[in-house]
């Protein structure tokens, strides 16, 4: 077996190192706000830390206000890798479901089981987060706030609707235009066909008639050529029989129409 370069060793595991390294990319999207009843529900918070090369720490406390409540009550709590539930009308409802391999904070989602009326409310999400510099450090809270409904059963959006509408018309739309493509493409191939055959056939004719091609110069009309034999009053032997007639006849409408 030939060796390996120590150079392009190097570069592989140069390569490893910085891929080990490397963070996902941090994206925040906002949470859906429509549950279903007796179904359970996903509440999103990200919150991007803004300069990844800084080192730091954050923990997350998670409120509720119900439609009927004037103020905000804690409802769960996250730090250290640990989870608490501090309402007891969530106990044994609510599943972490952000960040796990980190202290660094930055998905705070949370996931809420067999949602109910009652759960319908505003919610607030908020970030505790520690940022380690060199000679100091600073701390910073971030909050974000859902507003839930609890429907009976999903309902879809405008938009949603619209979209599978225009799939299907560009669908049909797209097996019309085909269609239409299909039968221009045949009719043309057909009539290209056509003419060839009708070419070989008077081709055929002429060679028959012992012309190599189409004469340049038109045949006489039988008519034309029986008056300049003589008209009507030439006798009848110098007439030309009505076997030859039908013959310059024929040709005479086939050079016409090649």
């Amino acid at each position: 077996m030939a060796e390996v370069p120590a150079t392009l060793v190097l570069s592989v595991l140069i390569v490893g190192l910085r891929a080990a390294t490397c963070a996902a990319a941090c994206v925040e999207v906002d949470s859906e706000t429509e549950a279903v009843a007796h179904r359970g529900f996903k509440l999103g918070c990200i919150s991007c830390k803004r300069r990844g090369e800084v080192t730091a720490t954050a923990s997350v406390a998670w409120f509720f206000k119900a439609a009927h409540d004037h103020d905000f009550y804690k409802i769960y709590d996250f730090e250290e890798h640990l989870g608490s539930i501090t309402d007891e009308r969530f106990e044994s409802r609510v599943e972490w479901r952000g960040s796990t391999s980190t202290r660094d904070l930055q998905d705070a989602s949370i996931y809420v089981a067999n949602v109910t009326f009652d759960d319908a409310g505003t919610y607030a999400c908020i970030f505790y987060r520690v940022l380690f510099y060199n000679d100091y450090t600073f701390h910073t809270h971030i909050r974000k706030t859902i507003n839930l409904r609890v429907v009976p059963k999903k309902t879809r959006g405008w938009a949603s609707i619209l979209s599978e509408v225009m799939m299907y018309v560009s669908i049909v739309g797209l097996q019309l235009w085909l269609l239409v493509e299909m039968v221009y493409c045949y009719r043309k191939i057909s009539a290209a066909g056509e003419e060839a055959l009708r070419e070989n056939a008077v081709s055929k004719y002429w060679r028959r008639n012992g012309f190599s091609h189409p004469p340049s110069e038109p045949p006489s009309p039988p008519r034309q050529r029986a008056e300049a034999e003589g008209g009507d009053e030439a006798p009848a032997d110098q007439s030309t029989t009505r076997d030859t007639v039908t013959k310059e006849k024929a040709q005479y409408e086939l050079w016409i129409q090649s």
